[in-house]
């Protein structure tokens, strides 16, 4: 049984399409990608990688939206080649701009599609194509009502496999202790940073500990010093700082989201300001509006603001577990499973 995966860019695309890899181990599995991208270093051996030079499609007109486009139709051809020469009977893809080319040649070459789309709105790409394939499995039970005509259903997000199991953390975190994690993300984090740190004092001053992942662009990393204050650039065992968190203040990415709610791990939430069409808004209002979470708009946050919401959550512990407990509600634990499943039973059908 042969398969192509179509992820690329991002963690939030190539995390849940490893996941799901990983429950297909019976398949023989072709990797879909663009040079210089994640999947240069995520991608396992297992798995033969094969580049194509899409990009992304321009909001306006110009040489450059030509160029995009003469690199799609040269995408599209390399796909369609791939599929016939490695007798590839289904494509899965988790969206972005790689799934544009994917889904084509699929459709040219007579063969099922599954898409995977993480946020709850989704991406322009899921939106044009999503009628070409055969299901478009969601990671936000209602993002259906954006893609009517399209085979929907609901599988929530798949998350590395360390999340399902407890991850000891190498962290000098005392048991007693309730723990701030702040993840600023990868882009855009400064703003926020600045935020927090003018508010970790009154924290710490509650007997907080606080681990700050500031990302690798902030200057002022290493300003402020204290032995419950850890500012790290990132962390690699972030299921076991979930895992302990007593709570979180986050971007509102589809994966980080899922991570959240898999460790349920209770949530003050600030979207990327510049995410494509504010879809982290979107996926930071269904948390909030399901009581898991607390959402505020960056430009309309202050300082004073957040300190005053991360004290009144640190005195309110059962407030913090109804949190935990809502949050829990929003995801499904075997996501992959379901996907897997998914792939077998599409090509099942097609045989």
């Amino acid at each position: 049984m042969r398969l192509l995966i179509a992820a690329s860019g991002t963690g939030g695309h190539l995390f849940p399409a490893l996941a799901v890899a990983e429950q297909l181990k019976e398949y023989k599995i072709e990797w879909l990608g663009v040079p210089n991208r994640l999947e240069k270093t995520l991608v396992p051996s297992d798995y033969t990688l094969h580049t194509i030079p899409v990009e992304g499609f321009q909001t306006r007109l110009g040489i450059k939206t030509l160029q995009v486009g003469l690199r799609l139709v040269s995408s599209i051809v390399q796909v369609r080649q791939l599929i016939k020469k490695h007798q590839i009977e289904l494509i899965f893809t988790t969206g972005g701009y790689i799934a544009a080319p994917a889904i084509v040649a699929a459709r040219l070459q007579g063969i099922p599609v599954i898409l995977h789309e993480s946020n709850f709105l989704p991406g322009k790409v899921t939106r044009w194509f999503s009628h070409w394939c055969s299901t478009v499995a969601l990671g936000f039970e209602g993002s259906s009502q954006y893609l009517p005509g399209a085979q929907t259903c609901w599988v929530s997000t798949p998350v590395r496999s360390q999340f399902l199991a407890p991850q000891p953390l190498d962290l000098p975190i005392p048991d007693d202790a309730p723990l701030i994690v702040v993840v600023g993300g990868s882009q855009g984090a400064v703003a926020v940073n600045q935020m927090v740190r003018r508010c970790v004092p009154a924290w710490l001053q509650e007997g907080a500990v606080i681990v700050h992942l500031t990302g690798e662009k902030d200057p002022e990393a290493e300003i402020l010093k204290h032995p419950r204050y850890f500012s790290l650039p990132f962390y690699q065992n972030m299921a076991g700082l979930l895992q302990r968190a007593n709570l979180a203040i986050s971007r509102a990415g589809a994966g980080t989201l899922t991570e959240l709610a898999v460790t349920k791990t209770p949530a003050i939430l600030i979207p990327y300001p510049y995410a494509a069409e504010d879809h982290q808004a979107y996926n930071a209002k269904v948390f909030a509006d399901a009581g898991a979470a607390f959402m505020y708009r960056q430009g309309e946050l202050t300082a004073e603001l957040l300190e005053k919401q991360v004290l009144d959550l640190l005195k309110s512990p059962e407030k913090l577990q109804q949190m935990s407990e809502k949050i829990a509600n929003l995801t499904l634990l075997d996501s992959a499973e379901r996907l897997a499943n998914l792939v077998r039973q599409t090509v099942g059908e097609k045989r």
